[in-house]
């Protein structure tokens, strides 16, 4: 009898159209087919669906997915069924005559999959029906939203935990983008997980480019960030309603196809409008947060938030929506420190005193992000418990020693202020922000923290040691004599919101300590007391201002953009017939490999990504048909130079040490004949290593290798020559190029393989 794990890689590609897992998945997998619970914390787009959906094909019976809305069953039903898979949902959008024909399917043991609210888990009668379907593995989606601490805490999720009485036998996934280490032990707790294997993917998105800007003029800003970014879709999250349906009317009327989206709408409109961004008939979709928990358009290239989030989770799991396919994208987080005293009088509102506390810590941590100097990327992964450049354990869960989030986020400020970090994707490591000389600034503030301490014997917050260093007439400031001491009124050099920046600068550079237990209330730490005594001089960084972003695109795949335009619109045309979103069709990143390599075969259709067996047979040939024919009036264009990589990280494999001893002399800037001699190898050995390497996905600067007319040349003779084999080639030229030569070109060519999945 094959074994589990001998079926899920032929499965891949037959159901799915990919030739290898993303990180963990497979591990997820084969503990999931070995019966024991598992917890996956996986980032969005890391591939979590694919951990319940295949080892759904390898086993008899039918695994439950309890999923939070009726727009995602949908969704990944829909892209089920494109795949050929069995699969199908349940919920408050059936008519019930459609109800029964899927229930009598279920009872039939037609479907691997059925997707469930988890309201109806607890309807009359449903349980007694999973008892008879041989239910082998529930999946609870978006697991985060069964825990209190969870930044989308939702009260019906509790019920998913009586499953575990109903069905003791049968295993339990859970599965999440967002959770710190408190939400996960959360999580586990609630759900009932036994002894669960816990594999915690890196939260770096490392296609994602993050940048902070100054409103200003915002709606101007919005309207040239999207127009240089000719037809790419995107998401712009608003706090308020109203907000959302303005700037979606005022894009439409400046030629964007855009619209609203918010829990306001009556449910028809709000579908309609999701539908019609899914599908690329509007191109930007104005939200509340209330828009894409667990939506799967994988081409959203930017993601704006034109107000400050209320949290960190809900920012990175926002933001988690662009890219999903690998390939290159952008957020945009627009900042005014009046957000913060906006949201702040919000919070005074709440009537809950342990709600407002949370709150309050939770907006000084995305205040933060917003403001801090450093690197973003390092920033928002700390926050999660993951050091930059270093990967988690993926084989057990870290306990929660204490809960003590909040103060250990203060560390986090500290170390990530003052490491010197770069991501090569954050507009702090792209342009860093001019410094001053804020010595004096930090004094009159370090000092004034200490002079209120020594007066009244308690500490206060940063907006009252900033009201006392702009002399303001309160009554806090008269309530305690505050007007009297030496720092009263020494800080008129500055407004009230640099001083409150300063501040917030100071803490997140260690020298003061904001207590999130107490108010907020600021403290001079060991290193603030230390600096104030010596006048150490202290550097400090200008505000984020209002320029417009650069435009990121390292890692696009570079193609024939004619080409894909037209492949796009066929995508449509065939999306628009079967009524479903066009990347359940196929994904940009097929449509840019398809574009890159021009497929003139069923063969060579089946190696692009996403071509599994069910879409070869619907799709191959109408699509192989439109390349033909661009090709009969367009030139076939030239990608050997080496600015391409892929839309994802690729996991190196092992060099051997003579390869490795060849890259590092090459990136000393030896030539092939030099490094030949030093090392006593023939040319054709070293470009053998330079092909090994740039498989294995090495950064290898190919234009030094082979010039960039021959590449031209040799490209497109490999065109010509599909399939065929090198010697070919070679003869084709006379043995003007060398063997060693064209492999290198051929190895480049094959950069283009990505996975979406």
């Amino acid at each position: 009898m094959t074994a589990p794990a001998d079926q899920l890689r032929p499965l891949l590609k037959q159901y799915f159209g990919f030739s290898s897992f993303r990180p963990l998945q497979e591990e997820i997998m084969l503990d999931a087919l070995a019966g024991k619970d598992v917890f996956a914390v996986l980032p969005t787009g890391g591939g979590k669906s694919l951990c319940f959906q295949l080892p759904a094909l390898v086993r008899p019976g039918l695994t439950v997915v309890v999923s939070p809305l009726i727009a995602l069953m949908k969704d990944q039903v829909d892209a089920l069924q494109a795949a050929g898979v069995a699969a199908t949902f349940l919920n408050s959008s059936l008519a019930a005559g459609e109800s029964r024909s899927r229930l009598r399917g279920l009872h039939n043991g037609e479907f691997r999959l059925l997707y469930v609210a988890p309201e109806r888990l607890m309807l009359s009668g449903f349980v007694e029906d999973l008892q008879r379907w041989n239910v082998n593995l529930f999946a609870i989606d978006e697991a985060h939203c069964i825990s209190e601490w969870g930044h989308d805490f939702r009260p019906e999720y509790r019920q998913i935990a009586g499953l575990r009485e109903k069905f003791p036998a049968v295993p339990m996934m859970a599965l999440t983008a967002t959770a710190t280490e408190r939400v996960r032990s959360d999580i586990e707790k609630q759900l009932q997980l036994r002894d669960p294997r816990c594999y915690v993917a890196s939260f770096n998105r490392p296609n994602l480019t993050y940048r902070v800007s100054a409103k200003a003029g915002s709606y101007e800003q919005i309207l040239n960030f999207i127009r240089a970014r000719g037809q790419e879709s995107g998401i712009i999250y608003c706090q308020a309603r109203k907000t959302t349906e303005n700037l979606a009317s005022k894009l439409s009327a400046d030629g964007i196809p855009a619209a609203p989206y918010h829990a306001g709408l009556d449910p028809a409109t709000r579908s309609q409008n999701q539908e019609a961004f899914l599908r690329d008939e509007v191109r930007v979709v104005c939200a509340t947060i209330a828009f894409g928990m667990g939506i799967n358009k994988p081409n959203v290239r930017f993601v704006i938030h034109y107000d400050l989030p209320k949290n960190i989770e809900g920012y990175y799991q926002e933001t988690g929506r662009a890219g999903r396919d690998g390939l290159p994208s952008e957020c945009l987080l627009l900042f005014s420190p009046g957000d913060r005293v906006k949201y702040g009088r919000f919070i005074d509102e709440k009537p809950d005193p342990k709600e407002r506390e949370i709150a309050r810590a939770q907006l000084e941590q995305i205040v933060h992000y917003a403001e801090v100097a450093s690197c973003r990327r390092e920033f928002l992964l700390g926050y999660f418990g993951e050091t930059f450049g270093a990967s988690p354990d993926p084989g057990s869960s870290r306990p929660e020693e204490a809960p003590q989030e909040r103060q250990e986020s203060q560390s986090l400020l500290t170390s990530a202020a003052t490491k010197q970090i770069n991501c090569g994707g954050c507009d702090n490591c792209l342009a860093p922000r001019q410094t001053w000389d804020g010595t004096l600034a930090a004094q009159k503030f370090l000092s004034c923290v200490y002079r209120i301490r020594e007066k009244s014997g308690f500490g206060v917050g940063v907006q009252h040691v900033v009201e006392v260093l702009c002399g303001a007439d309160t009554e806090k400031v008269r309530k305690f004599s505050h007007e009297a001491l030496s720092t009263y009124g020494i800080g008129k050099e500055h407004d009230r919101a640099e001083w409150a920046a300063v501040g917030r600068e100071l803490v997140r550079l260690g020298f003061l300590f904001q207590n999130p237990d107490k108010f907020n209330v600021i403290e001079l730490t060991d290193e603030g007391r230390v600096a104030l005594k010596a006048r150490q001089k202290i550097t400090l960084t200008k505000p984020v201002t209002a320029p417009e972003p650069a435009k990121h695109r390292a890692g696009e795949i570079a193609c024939d953009e004619v080409l894909f335009e037209d492949l796009r619109q066929l995508r449509k045309q065939l999306a628009d017939e079967r009524g479903v979103p066009s990347y359940i069709i196929f994904s940009d990143v097929a449509l840019r490999q398809m574009a890159r390599f021009y497929p003139a075969s069923d063969r060579e259709f089946s190696r692009i990504s996403g071509v599994g067996e069910k879409k070869q047979r619907e799709f191959g040939t109408v699509f192989l048909r439109a390349i033909a024919a661009h090709l009969q009036s367009n030139p076939c264009q030239m990608f050997a130079d080496d600015s391409f990589s892929e839309p994802v990280a690729p996991m190196r494999s092992k060099l051997t040490d003579t390869v490795r001893e060849t890259l590092h002399f090459f990136r000393q800037g030896k030539t092939v004949a030099e490094i030949g001699r030093l090392r006593g190898l023939k040319d054709g050995t070293v470009l053998s290593h330079f092909e090994e390497a740039i498989l294995a996905g090495e950064d290898v600067a190919v234009n030094r290798l082979v010039e960039l007319k021959a590449q031209q040349e040799i490209v497109a003779a490999l065109s010509r020559y599909r399939g065929v084999g090198l010697s070919a080639v070679f003869e084709k030229f006379g043995g003007r190029y060398s063997y060693g030569q064209l492999r290198i070109c051929r190895a480049a060519l094959q950069l283009g393989r990505g996975m979406e999945q």
